[in-house]
């Protein structure tokens, strides 16, 4: 497809130059906003006249050029470069030299503009459509002058042959941008050429992609947007795109039937001579099918930049009709589809009808491919996809683990691949997948290679994410594994990494009793020197070590944690997050009847009463601190400081009627265990019980 015109290739051979500079009204110059371009706006006065000597112009012309400097580099002479723009363009007077150069000094210095955050640049890489060549067939030995513009559109009106070669002289002017202000102004043509598309598309390949494509010349600018519109041009594609989507099922149903009828007969010399006939007639068909197809959707892609005109394809079934494409083997038409599917793919309804039509299942095909573009733009549309959970289950089902895997060598699309491995990873019913396809060793290996000081985010979000699962646990804990995790842990201090062993040590069963070779290690990192996220991961991963056999009194005693516990209690001194994970700590410790005993003496039970009034409406904090009271029952000494010295049994009463079931059932139990060893609390507890057991009966007195 032309770009704007560049210098060497500017045509104004319509009058005399310095006629031309005498009548030009006004004259402005401005940077395009996007290429490498100078904007010239214009006003013309009446005077002047078409080379052909007839037509006024009007009685003053407005019109655009944009004069195209690709070969502007930070090298270029921009003097130099300003002076040939001048000569080059008969519409710009010499006086205007100093504003060209400036104009040139700007584009050369100008950084690209980008609306993404930097993070988002190393993420998506500007991939767009190639730009269309123009298609076989229809080339012409005449070249195309806008002034005969009148003269090609009489053509439309004639019969198919000339309706084509008419049709085909407008797209050479269409293709000129500098030309598309004029087209756009002769609303004659454009009528026509509406006319003529909308009764003769079913009749003419050719015909139907000539006039086609130029509007698809408006749509490549947005302010030309609304003719295309207006001219039913926009629907029109719709039409097309799925009638010839049902010719081709239709072609391919009947080849697949000659193919048929020569397997049964490979002797028959007439069927074969009919099947390769079948043959080569769908061969032409298909070639020129593809280039109407892709002429369509690259009008449709262009005007969908209005999100109001993509929701009203999508009632149109737009997205069955691309999905239908993605069966193709043209890369250029699969770069085309998947970069449309994928600026589509941030509408909620557009994801949910991709997922009825088995979206995922096609895309499997393209990952991976040798196509770069294409492999990008494929990740990129199923990294949308995977935000909705049916279709993550769908990635999952075609078993595109595996093959994403495998393409984390790729540093150009790494970051994307780990974008998408995260999400699947987020999901509890997928992380056992990631065991199933073999992806947990790969993805702890690209851990232990990470040279640097801290793993990459996504990579650790992963591993985190995975190390639920009790599967993922204990792969991750095999051989040395654990070893080095935390070797690395400690070294660097890393509370990501922290995170991913804290999970890892929630599971029960072999992995867990691996963890006491390093107790000693993690409890020295509980002090006030460190810092809080880091010790509360440190302290998150000692609580799940409930093994009978761990020395939790000499652990206190050496490392002088209750202070530091204790003092972690007091309200507004540490985060809610860390305060909770003290008070899981505190639960843990208290399983050990010594611990318990010690815990009682330092006077950490009505500092947990205090925080229990505090944080009751948290129905986290109040299930762990109703644990501690729980557990400590259990012991002897501990039983009966809780049952005289404080009112614990008074708050479990209370809470025995909470809305949360499983504090209530746990509370209750306690009681239950307190009633045995103390009647007075015994009859207290049963009466409050038979009173809400009897609640409706004794409201009746």
């Amino acid at each position: 497809m032309d770009g704007p015109p560049s210098i060497g290739d500017m045509h104004y051979a319509t009058v005399d130059v310095q006629e031309i500079q005498r009548s030009v009204k006004g004259c402005t110059l401005e940077v395009h906003p996007t290429e490498k371009a100078i904007v010239v706006e214009y006003e013309v006065e009446a005077s002047i006249m078409a080379e052909s000597g007839g037509d006024i112009l009007g009685e003053h012309t407005e019109g655009q050029k944009i004069l195209c400097v690709p070969d502007l580099s930070p090298c270029t002479d921009v003097g130099a470069l300003a002076k040939k723009v001048v000569k080059g363009c008969e519409l710009i007077s010499s006086s205007y030299l100093p504003q060209v150069e400036q104009l040139l000094y700007y584009l050369q210095n100008r950084k690209s503009s980008s609306v993404t955050s930097k993070v988002e640049k190393k993420v998506e890489r500007s991939v767009k459509p190639q730009e269309l060549s123009f298609f076989e067939g229809v080339e012409l030995n005449e070249e195309a002058t806008i002034t005969k513009l009148d003269e090609y559109v009489d053509l439309l009106y004639e019969d198919l042959q000339k309706k084509i070669r008419g049709s085909a002289l407008i797209l050479q002017l269409a293709r000129k941008p500098e030309n598309l202000p004029e087209l756009l102004h002769n609303e004659a043509a454009l009528g026509a050429l509406a006319r003529v598309l909308g009764e003769d598309w079913k009749q003419s390949v050719e015909l139907a992609t000539i006039i086609i494509y130029i509007f698809f010349c408006f749509s490549r600018f947005s302010h030309f947007h609304e003719v295309v519109r207006d001219n039913g041009i926009g629907a029109l594609c719709m039409s097309v795109v799925e009638h010839e989507l049902k010719r081709h099922d239709m072609w391919c149903k009947e080849l697949h039937q000659e193919n048929k009828a020569c397997e049964s007969e490979p002797e028959n010399g007439s069927i074969r001579r009919d099947q390769g006939k079948a043959l080569r007639k769908y061969q032409e068909f298909r070639a020129k099918q593809e280039q109407l197809l892709k002429v369509s959707l690259y009008l449709l892609f262009n005007l969908a930049e209005d999100p109001r005109t993509e929701l009203k394809m999508r009632k149109k079934g737009i997205v069955g009709l691309l999905v239908k494409v993605l069966d193709r083997d043209d890369e250029e038409m699969l770069v085309l589809v998947v970069s449309f599917l994928k600026k589509l793919s941030i509408f909620l309804e557009i994801n949910n009808d991709m997922a009825k039509v088995d979206i995922v299942e096609r895309l499997d095909r393209l990952v991976p491919c040798a196509n770069e573009d294409l492999l990008n733009l494929t990740l990129h549309l199923l990294l949308n996809l995977c935000c909705d959970s049916v279709l993550r289950a769908k990635m999952v089902q075609v078993r595109l683990l595996p093959k994403l895997i495998g393409l984390l060598g790729d540093e150009k699309n790494r970051q994307i691949l780990m974008l998408i491995l995260c999400h699947i990873s987020m999901d509890d019913c997928f992380k056992g997948s990631f065991v199933d396809a073999g992806c947990t060793p790969p993805l702890l290996q690209m851990l232990f290679d990470c040279a640097e000081e801290k793993v990459e985010a996504d990579l650790i979000a992963i591993c985190i994410n995975l190390a639920v699962n009790k599967r993922n646990a204990q792969l991750m804990c095999e051989g040395d594994r654990l070893k080095m995790l935390m070797k690395r842990a400690l070294n660097t201090k890393d509370c990501q990494l922290m995170k991913m062993i804290r999970n890892i040590s929630k599971h029960d069963g072999p992995t867990k009793p691996l963890f006491i070779d390093y107790v000693c290690d993690l409890a020295a990192q509980i002090h006030a020197d460190e810092e809080e996220e880091w010790v509360c991961d440190c302290l998150g991963t000692l609580s799940n070590l409930t093994l009978p056999d761990l020395d939790w009194e000499l652990m206190l005693k050496e490392y002088n944690l209750l202070p530091y516990l204790q003092d972690r209690l007091l309200p507004g001194l540490a985060q809610d997050d860390f305060v909770l994970d003290v008070v899981i700590m505190i639960g843990t410790v208290s399983m050990n009847d010594a611990c318990a005993a010690m815990l009682v003496k330092s006077g950490v039970i009505p500092a947990l009463i205090e925080l229990l009034t505090v944080q009751q409406a948290d129905d986290k904090f109040v299930f762990q601190i109703v644990n501690i009271f729980s557990r400590m029952v259990f012991h002897q000494d501990t039983r009966d400081f809780i049952i005289k010295d404080t009112q614990v049994p008074a708050y479990l009463i209370d809470m025995m009627l909470d809305k949360n079931v499983e504090i209530g059932t746990l509370c209750e139990n306690t009681l239950n265990v307190i009633a045995d060893y103390d009647v007075e609390w015994r009859r207290k507890f049963l009466t409050e019980k038979f009173c809400f057991q009897n609640s409706q009966w004794l409201a009746m007195f």
